[in-house]
Parts: structure tokens; C-alpha cells; sequence
């Protein structure tokens, strides 16, 4: 039997290249269908790449470290007798055929009629029937997603190239399928049943990675720059060549806000939701863009232009033992402080999980970065370039304040916004952060934002 090369598959929309993070597998190794070969990396996210096949591991063709395009080679697999070989894509010619499609997943149990009303007319118009022996046209990526919704990709219709099915495709059947809990139907003679989201796990806080202990005479250690802090390093060094950054700093009285939260703690926690404060600043963010829209968006240098944004999806940076991530909460306008805190919590908790899925760390236009919860007083943060503009948020620490002529002890923070000045001007940035002082000093005001 030939050896089977497997190419680097096309693991996300507009993803043209990944970094071999780490390999799973050696040289010899016997592998099964679906086992880990390695986790690459992109700009957007780590993923993990599957074998289509069973059978031995005959050569690595990528090293770890490697930067790889989409549908180059990277290992030689010699298949089981009898194992089904995939067609995939191959140099170049990988929008024809799927990259190593995954195996077909086991169908988990959807919900029935009797708990759920679904739109079974909405739900044909998004599915197909394939002729016999013919599968799905889709990435790894998307399978994986439609894996973990329990849907059959299968049965898809898809919308992409050559009919490929597309992640799109999925969430719209998700979201169908799927329907909100409010058209959740009572038994037979019963109240409708009340399910409370489950607490969210408690996750660790993250620590640096540990350098090994050095060797007697040993007087340096070097580190290989890969990985996420790769990509970081890359970011970092675009935006500050890039953005012409200024930075704007507000001191606030937040003890309303301290106050509010310290009374919806409890009622948060009830339904399940771990409440910070970030909800509560997301909330005056988005209303703040709302009224200075010029700084949600960013600037498309390729083509000479400033794109402002009509969603507002806050991107807030999660500190991992990988590195900085920025998972993307999305339309934070239309969703309540409730829903904000769960979504948070769902995000970072997937973050410092290594478990971010692509679409969370897409499609930001204005990131948070909030360091409140180590320490210092202010910092100066680096724009998410290409975005116009990112808020620092800061430790609150209880400081004398005057309050109607009387010295009194107040609950006090920083806020801090670092904007592209090609973009917006310096006291746009002070009006938006007036707004956002405003509401968070009376978090009454917030309210209306709902």
C-alpha cells in the first residue's frame, strides 16, 4: 500500500498558514482514525489536527516551530491494511476538496418535541441528502464544530465553494435547532422546567511558564520565541510600528458601582453567574462607542481607509499560561449584564482552558484589558492593531475623595484608553471617556443602556 502524505488542512476561513506548535506523534507510532497528530497555531487560534486514517507514522515534514502554508505536507502516514484512504487537498489545489476530513461523528441525542418547539419546516430548508458514498465537503474545523453541537454534517446543505459546508452553515442549523428557552414547552400539566446554567468551574490563575533551573557554570538561558508568544511578539511589534498611539487617563469614584454589584453578587450567583465588574464597564463601553463611533472600528492600511463598525464586539484580554489571548464578546449592546457576565466567564474560562474556538476570537472591533486584578495604578496599553483604540482597566483601592466639600473615603480607579491618533483625535477620546466615567458613576444610568 502507498504512503499517504496528509497536507496541512485548511483549518479556518482566510487562514492561508499555522505554526506546528507541537507534535503528538513520533516516527513509528501506530495512530487510529481521529488521533492527535500535532496542534498548530494561526493568528486567531490553536487547534488540534487529526489523523484521517489509521495506521504508522512514517516521517515527520514539518518541525515544531515550523511556520507551514495550508496544503503543504507535514507527515507521511503508512495506512492499516484495509484502512479507507481520503482524497484531500494538495499543494495549491486545497478549495477543491476538503483537507483530511475527520470522521463522521457520533450523532449525540438533540432535543425532543416534547421539551422544545423546533421549526422542523426551518430546519429542512437547511439540510440535504447526499448520494450513497458521497461525504460532506468541509474542513476539520468545521466538522469539529458541528461534532460538538451534536449535529450531522452530513445531512448539511452547504452554502460555501463547491457546496462545502462552511461554519456558518452550522451555526445557522445550530441556532435553529437550538431554539432559546423561552419556547421551551411545560408537561403535560406542569410549570415549564427551570434548568439554571451550572456555576462555572473555578480556574486557576495562570502563572508564567517556569524556566528551568540552571546548570552549574550555566550563565544564560535562551528561550525559543514560537508559539502564542510568537504571535504576540509579532502583534506587538505591528501595532507600535503601525498605530501612532496616545494615551488618555481618568480617575473615577466607582463606590456606586462597588455598591450595586456587592448587592447583585448573591442573586448572580443564584442563576449560576460569577458578576465582576467588567459586565458592568462593557455595558458603559458599548454605550460610549455608540456615541463616538469613530473609535469602533480601525484602519485598513492596505487600502488607505478608516472602517468604522456598526456592531460593537469587545474583545477583553485573558491572561493564560500560553500567553495573552483576547477572546471576542459579541453585539455587547444587546445583551444584559447577566448575559455579559456568563458569556465572560464562558470565554476566559475556554481561554486559560486552551479550548478557544476560532469565531470567539474574531471579529473584535475595540478591546478591554483589564489588569485590576494584579495590581499597579495605571498602565499605557498597546492598541489591538488594527483596531482605533483599547481601555485599560484598573485595581479599585478605597482613597480619600471630596464629596460635597467633606473629605471621605471612597472606592477609586483608573481607566485608561490608548487610541491611534491617525484615526481619532485626543478629545474624542476624552468626551468617550467622560461617557464612560458617567455611567459607572452612577450605575443607575446603565439602565437605560439595557
Amino acid at each position: 500500500m502507498d504512503i499517504f502524505e496528509f497536507p496541512m488542512p485548511d483549518i479556518g476561513e482566510g487562514v492561508a498558514e499555522g505554526e506546528v506548535v507541537e507534535w503528538r506523534v513520533a516516527v513509528g507510532d501506530v495512530i487510529a482514525e481521529d488521533d492527535i497528530l500535532c496542534e498548530v497555531m494561526t493568528d486567531k487560534a490553536t487547534v488540534e489536527i487529526t489523523s484521517p486514517l489509521p495506521g504508522t507514522i512514517v516521517a515527520l515534514l514539518a518541525e515544531a516551530g515550523a511556520v507551514t502554508k495550508v496544503g503543504a505536507y507535514i507527515v507521511s502516514i503508512m495506512p492499516a491494511e484495509g484502512a479507507h484512504i481520503p482524497t484531500v487537498a494538495r499543494h495549491g489545489d486545497h478549495d477543491d476538496e476538503p483537507a483530511a476530513a475527520a470522521p463522521e461523528p457520533e450523532a449525540t441525542p438533540e432535543p425532543t418535541a416534547a421539551s422544545v418547539t423546533v421549526d422542523t419546516g426551518a430546519l429542512a430548508a437547511l439540510e440535504t441528502e447526499r448520494p450513497a458514498g458521497h461525504r460532506a465537503l468541509a474542513t476539520p474545523y468545521t466538522r469539529k464544530l458541528a461534532r460538538e453541537a451534536g449535529i450531522d454534517i452530513e445531512r448539511l446543505l452547504g452554502t460555501g465553494d463547491a457546496g462545502r459546508v462552511t461554519p456558518g452553515d452550522v451555526e445557522n442549523y445550530h441556532a435553529v435547532r437550538d431554539v432559546a428557552p423561552a419556547t421551551q414547552t411545560a408537561p403535560a400539566g406542569g410549570e415549564p422546567p427551570q434548568q439554571p446554567p451550572a456555576p462555572p468551574a473555578a480556574v486557576p490563575a495562570p502563572i508564567p511558564a517556569p524556566i528551568p533551573r540552571p546548570a552549574a557554570g550555566q550563565t544564560e538561558t535562551r528561550i525559543p520565541i514560537k508559539g502564542v508568544r510568537k504571535k504576540i511578539s509579532e502583534r506587538m511589534r505591528l501595532s507600535k510600528s503601525m498605530a501612532a498611539h496616545f494615551t488618555y487617563v481618568e480617575e473615577l469614584d466607582v463606590t456606586d458601582l462597588v455598591a450595586t454589584r456587592s448587592v447583585l453578587k448573591a442573586d448572580a450567583a443564584a442563576r449560576g453567574v460569577k458578576l465582576t465588574y467588567l459586565p458592568f464597564i462593557m455595558k458603559a463601553v458599548a454605550s460610549g462607542l455608540r456615541a463616538f463611533p469613530t473609535l469602533n472600528g480601525l484602519t485598513d492600511d492596505a487600502n488607505q481607509e478608516f472602517v468604522v463598525k456598526h456592531v460593537r464586539n469587545l474583545g477583553v484580554a485573558v491572561d493564560t499560561s500560553n500567553g495573552l489571548m483576547v477572546p471576542v464578546v459579541k453585539d455587547v449592546d444587546r445583551l444584559t449584564i447577566l448575559e455579559l457576565a456568563s458569556e465572560v466567564n464562558r470565554l476566559a474560562d475556554d481561554a486559560r482552558n486552551g479550548k478557544s474556538k476560532l469565531p470567539d476570537l474574531k471579529d473584535g472591533t475595540f478591546t478591554i484589558t483589564n489588569a485590576g486584578n494584579i495590581g499597579g495604578l495605571f498602565a499605557t496599553p498597546v492598541i489591538n492593531y488594527p483596531e482605533a483604540a483599547i481601555l485599560g482597566v484598573h485595581a479599585i483601592r478605597k482613597k480619600p475623595w471630596v464629596v460635597d466639600g467633606e473629605i471621605v473615603i471612597r472606592d477609586i480607579m483608573y481607566l485608561s484608553i490608548s487610541i491611534d491618533h491617525r484615526m481619532n483625535d485626543g478629545a474624542t477620546g476624552a468626551h468617550f471617556m467622560n461617557h464612560v466615567v458617567a455611567l459607572l458613576q452612577d450605575p443607575r444610568k446603565l439602565l437605560l443602556e439595557i
